[in-house]
């Protein structure tokens, strides 16, 4: 009887031990996959991770104090508002990024940089002038009185040979008479010869000479004729003055060549050549079109238009051109050259420095330096900042600014190296005026005192995405604004808070 006493007792014992045993067992395997499961619920890095998004999130923030820092989501302690979180695969990144939805509202639209051989020719615009090559001048060789003036006034066409006055000459009667009374005598050839170098040498023309043996008639007027057919440029005499020998009656200019004169940019004029050929078309009539060589560079820079003048010749035999005529000039290449061209419309010049909006391979957008060179009609040359098969946003950088506060962006570049990144944002002013914000957004509510919006990121506040009410200058300012529009709006911080200054539809101004 006791041996069955002893042995169910060790029995007992044992199966105590067992149960014992297969409970610790059970409670270090459930450690084991609780562990497991908190280690794959808490990254290496430390984070936690977005129930909605699935994405790892550095810590939860207030945009409006982006400095402050929180480990769990809830509501901020500053504004009426809950915290935002910021993802681990944000951090360290470039540039903005705008949704696709908003970005086709917007009407953004992107090109792509590319390499393209052009020629090195360029457009200008030139005038026409008179050849001053070809001016001839009109004058006396004697002194005498206007006795008829053909031509009326400057600028009269006049054809070659045609009268421009006739000069009555007193002092050519006596030589004359004298030559006739030697002839009536009978005197040999050697005092005939005298007597008509005599009236030789008194500018009388050998035709006159000619018709006084014919006639035996004296003649005292002359007729002054055009050397050229063209246009009397310059008319210095009137009916009746008497002239003197050497002095200029009148100019005529020909038209069956004329001068272009081509005005160069100053940024070209290194480029330009002698020789370089030009196709110029009439600006009134494109199908007149004349085609010569530069023949020279005219020194000197204009200093109004900044623009250098290269002169040439065109062939004007037809007469369909008159001097001070415009023309559109192509001035010929030398030879083909390649270059990385983007649209002119998306490089953004800010007084010192060019910047184009580039989307990088995450769809953010960066605002980029370039140095810009030539224009090839709509494009510009990019000969630095970018490569080929860049994309760059060609239309609506005025509204990406907006969405962005890339005039806080863009001078960031060029700022010291060793700012403070995580310093807050500033807000400078200017002549003691607060500096303007901008972004866009939805309209939520509108009273008398402010304008609620849902709107976009204000990386110059270091702002994300919020619904915030903004104050109203006064009562019955932005009366157009409405529950459900989509407006770009400016803001400033004032005393009391953060004061609106425009309200826009998005697409046109109120």
């Amino acid at each position: 009887m006791q041996k069955k006493q002893l042995a169910r007792a060790a029995l007992v014992t044992f199966a105590a031990a067992a149960l014992l045993g297969a409970g610790y067992l059970s409670g270090v395997r459930h450690a084991v996959q609780a562990a497991s499961a908190s280690a794959a619920a808490t990254p290496a890095t430390g984070g936690k991770i977005d129930p909605k998004t699935g994405r790892e999130v550095l810590y939860w923030h207030d945009p409006m104090v982006p400095n402050q820092h929180f480990d769990k989501p809830g509501k901020s302690p500053f504004m009426d508002m809950q915290l935002e979180p910021v993802f681990a695969d944000d951090a360290g990144t470039s540039g903005i990024k705008i949704d696709p939805g908003l970005q086709q509202n917007l009407g953004i639209r992107y090109a792509t940089a590319r390499r393209q051989d052009i020629a090195e020719g360029f457009d200008a615009v030139g005038t026409t002038q008179f050849d001053e090559s070809r001016t001839d001048v009109v004058q006396s060789r004697v002194t005498g009185y206007i006795d008829h003036l053909y031509a009326g006034a400057p600028l009269q066409r006049i054809a070659k040979g045609a009268p421009i006055a006739s000069l009555f000459v007193p002092d050519w009667l006596a030589p004359q008479e004298e030559y006739l009374a030697l002839k009536r005598s009978g005197m040999d050839s050697s005092m005939l010869d005298a007597a008509r170098a005599r009236m030789r040498a008194m500018s009388i023309p050998d035709g006159v000479v000619a018709n006084l043996d014919r006639t035996g008639k004296a003649q005292t007027h002359v007729v002054l004729t055009s050397p050229e057919t063209g246009v009397v440029s310059g008319l210095n005499v009137r009916d009746g003055a008497m002239v003197t020998p050497g002095q200029t009656l009148a100019k005529v200019a020909g038209l069956s060549t004329l001068w272009l004169i081509v005005e160069i940019p100053e940024s070209l004029a290194l480029s330009v050549q002698p020789g370089m050929t030009v196709d110029a078309a009439f600006a009134g009539d494109p199908t007149q079109r004349f085609k010569g060589q530069i023949r020279e560079i005219l020194p000197g820079i204009s200093t109004s238009s900044r623009t250098l003048q290269a002169r040439l010749e065109i062939d004007n035999a037809a007469l369909r051109l008159t001097p001070g005529m415009l023309m559109r000039v192509r001035v010929g290449a030398q030879k083909p050259a390649s270059r990385l061209l983007v649209p002119s419309e998306a490089v953004i010049t800010t007084g010192r420095r060019s910047v184009v909006i580039v989307r990088n391979g995450d769809g953010r957008l960066q605002p980029v330096n370039i140095t810009v060179g030539k224009d090839a009609g709509d494009e510009t040359e990019v000969l630095s900042g970018l490569t080929d098969g860049d994309q760059v946003v060609a239309s609506g950088q005025f509204l990406i600014d907006s969405e962005a506060s890339l005039k806080s962006v863009l001078p960031r570049m060029e700022g010291s190296a060793d700012a403070d990144p995580g310093a807050p944002a500033s807000a400078p002013t200017a002549n003691g005026v607060s500096q303007t914000y901008e972004s866009t957004g939805r309209v939520e509510k509108v009273t008398a005192e402010d304008i609620t919006f849902s709107h976009q990121p204000v990386p110059a506040l270091g702002w994300g995405k919020m619904t915030m009410a903004f104050g109203k200058p006064s009562p019955t300012a932005f009366p157009d604004a409405k529950p459900g529009d989509v407006v770009h709006f400016g803001f400033r911080q004032t005393d009391s808070g953060y004061q609106l200054t425009t309200v826009d539809p998005v697409g046109g101004a109120q």
